[in-house]
């Protein structure tokens, strides 16, 4: 059985910097579901493709959607790879963010995205990242991380990691637009934002990365 860790929870929690850090550590696979429907979401937008024509597009998405995914260096975005183009700063913006969390509470989506998520599942292992890993996806997996913080560091760090694109924005859009987005992923009728009943629930508000990578060590 190909071993695998499952790290859920909200946007901002550091599902992201953790999911890294313990790929680049233990030399495992890395899967950023949250990419994944992203670069979904820049192939459809890219090819004129919107739900109502969803499914008569199904084979040639099938076909061609085949995305991968380097941990790339601590501090970075984990690189997002498709159709030989690295397409990381395409996917890692507030516009697409927007964009996906629309498309992924569309039952067609999520369905058509979980046997690839699947497919990441490959040895040595796997992290994977997202919002219903430990719960949907990969329900029998032997170790289930849920990560969580306040709204308030949540925006914040997101704050950060914008500027750090050069970015400016507002913190009281920010907190907004999360808790909206909060809203949406645990009130969704498929797949919603819950820890799985056997998850390690982690609050990462006053801890750092390292801190974090401590105490999911120390419950494996």
């Amino acid at each position: 059985m190909i071993p695998v860790i499952t790290i859920d929870g909200p946007s901002g929690a550091g599902k992201g910097t953790i999911a890294q850090m313990l790929a680049i550590e233990l030399n495992w696979n890395i899967l950023d579901s949250g990419a994944l429907y992203r670069t979904l979401a820049y192939f459809m937008k890219e090819n004129s493709i919107g739900i109502e024509n969803f499914e008569e597009n199904h084979n040639m998405l099938k076909t061609r959607f085949k995305v991968s995914f380097d941990p790339g260096t601590p501090g970075e975005p984990v690189r997002v790879l498709f159709e030989n183009q690295d397409i990381t700063s395409i996917v890692r913006t507030e516009r697409m963010a927007q964009l996906t969390s629309d498309l992924a509470a569309e039952p067609t989506i999520r369905e058509f995205i979980k046997p690839c998520q699947r497919e990441f599942m490959t040895p040595p292992g796997l992290i994977a990242d997202g919002r219903d890993m430990g719960t949907v996806i990969f329900p029998d997996a032997k170790h289930k991380i849920f990560l969580t913080a306040s709204a308030e560091e949540r925006a914040k760090r997101r704050q950060t990691q914008l500027k750090r694109q050069g970015l400016e924005v507002n913190m009281r859009s920010l907190l907004l637009e999360l808790e909206e987005r909060d809203r949406k992923d645990t009130d969704r009728e498929h797949s919603p934002l819950v820890p799985a009943d056997d998850s390690i629930t982690i609050d990462t508000t006053n801890l750092d990365p390292e801190g974090v990578v401590r105490e999911i060590k120390n419950n494996l």
